[in-house]
């Protein structure tokens, strides 16, 4: 089996969040992150779009992937938008 790539868009509690700092802490949180670009949202709001890679088969890991996501400080909420097969 191959790798999957989930795609989680991640909204910070509000726009005095540190986009930057958000994005070392889920790189510590979330080790298998490969990516990550700010998406600007409107009003000085932006955020974040997350690449992560688990392994095809492994069940339950993206929605794990999402919580471990939302629970990280300064984060409002995290929501899988994409799921793909590499």
């Amino acid at each position: 089996m191959g790798d999957v790539v989930i795609i989680v868009k991640v909204m910070p509690e509000s726009p005095e969040v540190d986009l930057e700092g958000l994005k070392v802490a889920i790189k510590e949180k979330y080790p298998g992150t490969q990516d990550m670009q700010i998406e600007p949202i409107g009003f000085g709001l932006s955020s974040l779009k997350v690449a992560i890679v688990i392994p095809d088969g492994d069940g339950g890991a993206a929605e794990e992937a999402e919580k471990i996501l939302a629970s990280i400080k300064g984060v409002e909420s995290a929501e899988i938008v994409s799921l793909t097969l590499t």
